[in-house]
């Protein structure tokens, strides 16, 4: 079976018009339409207001939560090129300045369905820049032989 390409971007960047923006931050721009919500994939209330390593903890619990391919079965029912979106910028991301939550649906997408997700427009992303500097290791979803996240 073929699956749909599944996306990231934020709410900045230029989309594809053949795109189905979905948002998953808590926050959308003003007077910008068109797009779905899946707000499971939102962070929490506390998004904005812990270190990157509780935010790491906080947001795996919710992920924890939820089973991939639903949620990825929920994405392609919205539309045949699903792009999740939310507000950090590619290229901070890619120069370590932030990190953000759409980068660890994909990176738990690509360890869990073995789906590849492309971030719009910077195909040789790096996700986790930011995290490594901070001295922090890139998060990982496989499933380890004990059936639990590594």
């Amino acid at each position: 079976m073929r699956m749909s390409p599944v996306s990231t971007a934020s709410w900045r960047a230029a989309l594809p018009d053949s795109a189905t923006p979905i948002g998953i931050s808590r926050g959308i721009p003003r007077g910008r339409g068109g797009y779905r919500r899946l707000r499971a994939l939102e962070p929490g209330p506390w998004f904005r207001s812990v270190t990157p390593t509780r935010y790491l903890e906080l947001y795996n619990e919710i992920l924890s939560r939820l089973d991939p391919a639903e949620i990825y079965d929920r994405l392609v029912a919205f539309g045949d090129r699903p792009m999740m979106l939310c507000w950090e910028t590619a290229s901070e991301c890619h120069l370590g300045k932030t990190f953000c939550h759409r980068h660890l649906v994909a990176q738990w997408f690509e360890d869990r369905l073995g789906i590849a997700v492309s971030e719009v427009g910077h195909p040789k992303l790096d996700r986790f820049a930011f995290l490594r500097a901070q001295g922090i290791a890139a998060p990982t979803y496989r499933i380890s032989r004990s059936r639990r996240l590594i």
